[in-house]
């Protein structure tokens, strides 16, 4: 398979409409892909609070419009990296979307785990309850976004559904990157699954971003990375190595301790 990582810039002088249809060209880029895969909250910014409300939309808004016509376009599945998802009913969710070459959507993961201690997104938005996995041809995607990282419970029920690559849109602040890098082989090898860790460039009201995007193979070997600049980063990999290398080293066989569901 062939995963290509949009690392979108995430800057205040770029409007979101300009931006969505910036990056929509972006994933037009990259037909002859099989997968491609955006940041999170790529529209506004992982910590710019304040426009979470304004640019919220719902979630068959424009962003979806726009990232279901791109997918369409190029003939890609597209995890289309996270919005701010305003539910009529409720209150804004971060809300993942992954569309099928065709351009329907395939699953909406709302983020389990918010960031923010009380504050910022902790406060503004609604926590999701649902795993999700998605059907590829080849492979199953387990659909996490940034914080979920640090939460190895989630990825350990990803796997229990049957996830073999697990894709992690975020928007990682550059102070703390060293645990990005760390986290994101972390969930590879203990998951023996593969890892397409896609984060945000630029400053979200005033939070320099990480940047470097990151593809770790079952055995924790990073197969690419990315710079702290806007760019694609693009990765051939084979999806028959995790069972490979589950079958070579069964350590998930030797589990004892089971997943609690996530809380409601």
């Amino acid at each position: 398979m062939r995963a290509s990582l949009i690392q979108i810039a995430v800057n205040e002088d770029e409007s979101v409409d300009s931006r969505r249809q910036r990056v929509a060209a972006l994933v037009r880029e990259q037909a002859g892909a099989d997968l491609v895969v955006l940041p999170e909250l790529w529209t506004t910014g992982a910590f710019a609070y304040e426009e979470f409300g304004r640019e919220a939309e719902p979630l068959e808004g424009p962003t979806y419009e726009t990232m279901a016509k791109a997918a369409s376009d190029a003939g890609v599945w597209l995890h289309a990296g996270s919005i701010p998802e305003r539910d009529p009913d409720g209150p804004l969710y971060n809300t993942s979307l992954v569309f099928s070459p065709s351009g329907e959507l395939a699953a909406a993961y709302r983020k389990i785990h918010r960031f923010g201690f009380d504050k910022g997104e902790a406060v503004l938005m609604g926590a999701g309850r649902d795993l999700v996995t998605v059907r590829l041809p080849g492979t199953t995607l387990g659909v996490a976004t940034c914080y979920d990282l640090r939460f190895p419970e989630l990825f350990r029920g990803l796997v229990d559904a049957g996830a073999e690559t697990l894709v992690i849109p975020a928007g990682w602040p550059e102070r703390r990157r060293a645990h990005w890098t760390l986290l994101a082989q972390a969930r590879a090898v203990e998951n023996q699954a593969f890892v397409l860790a896609c984060g945000t460039a630029g400053t979200h009201a005033g939070v320099p971003q990480a940047g470097h995007s990151i593809v770790v193979d079952p055995w924790g070997e990073v197969l690419a990375e990315a710079g702290p600049d806007e760019e694609v980063l693009t990765v051939d990999f084979d999806p028959a190595k995790v069972a490979a290398t589950r079958e070579q080293f069964p350590a998930l066989k030797d589990r004892v301790l089971g997943l609690e569901p996530p809380p409601r």
